[in-house]
């Protein structure tokens, strides 16, 4: 599975083209997003990716996790949003 990294400064509408990319090549896609900023243009990201989608019929669904990565030789949590069609 295609993993998407999203910080704080990505772009929510670029963000959702790369998802819906993904989505319609491979079903099934990992946005991962360590801290609020960055889980906030994530989730904006995945909502604006539906609407990209359901004009072509394609019903999107999200699963919210948590991840533990390494960055930087430190241990952090991540916010994973696993996109996959219904």
């Amino acid at each position: 599975m295609e993993i998407l990294k999203v910080s704080s400064r990505s772009i929510p509408n670029s963000v959702a083209g790369a998802i819906a990319g993904v989505i319609r090549d491979s079903g099934e896609v990992e946005v991962q997003a360590v801290g609020a900023g960055a889980t906030n243009q994530a989730v904006k990201a995945v909502a604006i990716a539906r609407g990209f989608l359901a004009p072509i019929g394609i019903d999107m669904i999200c699963i919210p996790a948590f991840a533990n990565i390494v960055i930087d030789n430190e241990e952090r949590t991540a916010m994973r949003l696993i996109c996959q069609t219904r």
